[in-house]
């Protein structure tokens, strides 16, 4: 039956060997007396916490589900998952990342990735409520008002309260322009907001006392379009009234989602029938507001991701040790047995490397991206803040887009390995599929990832930020080059970044002439992109495995064991960028010149 270790090693070897994370958040204020004791024994704790208490109830809510009550408009979780809310918010796990002015332990954004990664790997359905509270917390924290902040951020912050993000309706998702929530004035400050959201994942559940609800909807005279959005703070309760009596908003859960996926969490229709909210920040400045929740989302969304990949992968893995099918093509590897494990067939490896260094790239990107969100936040330097902040937009769409993409990919091939019993239900392996799957749709589709990436993050500035990028991976080409050990690593990185220069050019070159041409490259061009930043990590992640084992390591296996991931994605997961660069280049005209097809 499924199982999942922390993968507490691997974490370490990420934060304290590659990205030395230490000195780094030393140079920042808050952060200065964090050290990796610290880290290590906040992430061993979490791992217990994951292990023992959300993944035993992870296959058992995704067999329940939620449950709605039509009456009463109530959502009920599956067994287990309020127990463990209640263990979550008793341990302070909420606070870990919260400002202390708000009861917050206030650690750095880097240990919150590393502990999401594991609270997703373990339970991604129960994981999304505080995620998405996470979420709210810093949208506040940045544009909130003092009297919002002063009132919803403890509890928010604590987990008494948990929140929400409502932007989609029926006949909107990514258009939010052609949103049709209104919100209308009323006498002292508050709106009254009416319309339908879709798709509201925690927008109703029986966790926490209260929920907030970010919701964004049109004052009367916005302009058209997305320049005409506001944002509002809709709680499902009303601050105590005079009676001291917490009183019920116009705001109501009137259908929940039958789902493919993360069945365990409530993804709601959501009814504001009058309901009271206030504004948050600027009139018609809503959706600049909320995208430090989206963007907070597209990483977490990459979190969600990448605990999949591993988990998927440690249980294949233990699964093709024990599973005996045939004799090797070499001859019998287990003689004394019937038959060999399948962890002797090539093929068999193949699907096994194919998630483990799926898993290892995307902790790599993942880790330094939290990083540098602490170093955007919190650094003293304005250049640092300013670099460190560019790299993180360029490289959100890459965490989202990317590892999701790989992730969906890693836990099908998990799956394979099982053969039938990864299709039955109770090996876990078919609901690491499904969950997966929604991955790539939300928070913006893995298209619009690609479409920010190429048009917005490339193309906007000029390329400024892919050329920071681009110099970190000339540096250190520059620097490992004269190495004989390092050239299988640094050559083939090296030889892509010349190519993803060459093809952003050739395609800002085309796009002025035809604007679809980025449409239709985008994907492929993310892809491409993708992979140079995984090959600059499996770089950087080699490099240190060579040093290790050159100073006689004692944990020989685990670096020997990074080199040959290393070798593997170089051979058999790189090359894809080949083949996405020449879809990049082959323009629009095979895909907008089709009416004969559609006709």
């Amino acid at each position: 039956m499924p199982q999942y270790n922390p993968p507490l090693r691997d974490m370490q070897f990420v934060m304290h060997e590659v990205l030395d994370v230490v000195p780094a958040l030393r140079e920042l204020p808050p952060h200065a007396e964090v050290d990796a004791d610290l880290i290590n024994q906040v992430c061993e704790e979490a791992g217990k916490f994951c292990a023992e208490v959300l993944f035993p109830i992870n296959l058992s809510g995704d067999s329940e589900g939620c449950h709605y009550d039509p009456a009463t408009h109530a959502v009920t979780t599956p067994k287990g998952y309020k127990e463990a809310w209640a263990q979550y918010v008793e341990a302070g796990w909420p606070l870990l990342t919260a400002a202390p002015e708000y009861g917050g332990q206030g650690l750095p954004h880097l240990v919150g990735s590393a502990v999401h990664e594991m609270e997703n790997a373990a339970n991604q359905a129960w994981t999304m409520y505080p995620g998405l509270t996470q979420g709210v917390v810093e949208l506040l924290s940045a544009h909130g008002s003092a009297e919002q902040k002063d009132l919803y951020l403890p509890k928010l912050a604590s987990g008494q309260w948990t929140g929400t993000m409502c932007l989609t309706e029926p006949h909107c998702g990514t258009d939010l322009g052609l949103i049709r929530t209104k919100a209308e004035p009323l006498d002292g400050g508050a709106c009254k907001l009416t319309g339908q959201k879709i798709f509201i994942s925690s927008g109703e559940h029986d966790l926490a006392e209260n929920i907030i609800h970010m919701v964004l909807a049109k004052l009367p005279g916005a302009p058209e379009g997305s320049k005409g959005i506001s944002l509002f703070v809709v709680p499902k309760f009303l601050p105590a009234s005079s009676d001291g009596k917490d009183q019920r908003n116009g705001i109501f859960c009137s259908g929940i989602e039958h789902k493919m996926g993360i069945h365990g969490n409530s993804t709601c229709q959501i009814t504001l029938d009058g309901a009271t909210g206030w504004l948050v920040g600027e009139p018609n400045k809503g959706l600049a507001a909320m995208f430090v929740m989206m963007n907070g989302a597209r990483l977490g969304v990459g979190m969600q991701s990448l605990g999949l990949t591993e988990v998927a992968y440690q249980n294949a893995l233990a699964y093709a040790k024990d599973r005996l099918q045939m004799r090797s093509l070499t001859g019998p590897k287990a003689p004394e047995q019937p038959a060999d494990p399948i962890i002797v067939h090539p093929d068999v490896r193949r699907m096994l490397l194919t998630a483990r260094a799926w898993a290892e790239g995307g902790r790599f990107l993942a880790y330094w991206v939290a990083l540098m969100l602490d170093q955007a936040h919190l650094h003293p330097d304005d250049d640092v803040r300013k670099d460190a902040d560019d790299l993180v937009a360029l490289l959100t769409p890459i965490v989202k887009a990317f590892i999701s993409d790989n992730g969906f990919d890693a836990t099908n091939a998990c799956m394979q390995v099982f053969g039938g019993h990864g299709y039955i239900h109770e090996w876990g392996m078919e609901q690491y599929v499904r969950d997966a799957r929604i991955n790539m749709i939300y928070e913006g589709t893995n298209t619009i990832q690609a479409l920010d990436l190429i048009g917005r993050k490339v193309l906007m500035d000029n390329g400024a930020k892919l050329r920071k990028f681009g110099k970190l991976v000339t540096d250190f080409v520059e620097a490992e080059g004269v190495s004989d050990s390092m050239q299988e690593f640094v050559n083939p990185l090296a030889d892509l970044g010349d190519k993803v220069q060459k093809l952003t050019m050739e395609l800002a070159m085309k796009s002025m002439q035809d604007r679809e041409e980025i449409g239709a490259a985008a994907v492929p061009y993310l892809r491409v992109v993708g992979h140079l930043v995984f090959a600059y990590g499996f770089a950087r992640m080699a490099k240190v495995a060579q040093v290790k084992l050159a100073q006689g390591a004692t944990d020989q296996t685990f670096y020997q064991a990074k080199l040959q991931t290393a070798r593997f994605y170089f051979a058999r997961l790189y090359p894809e960028s080949a083949g996405a660069i020449r879809m990049a280049r082959s323009g629009a005209k095979a895909l907008m010149q089709t009416e004969a097809v559609f006709a």
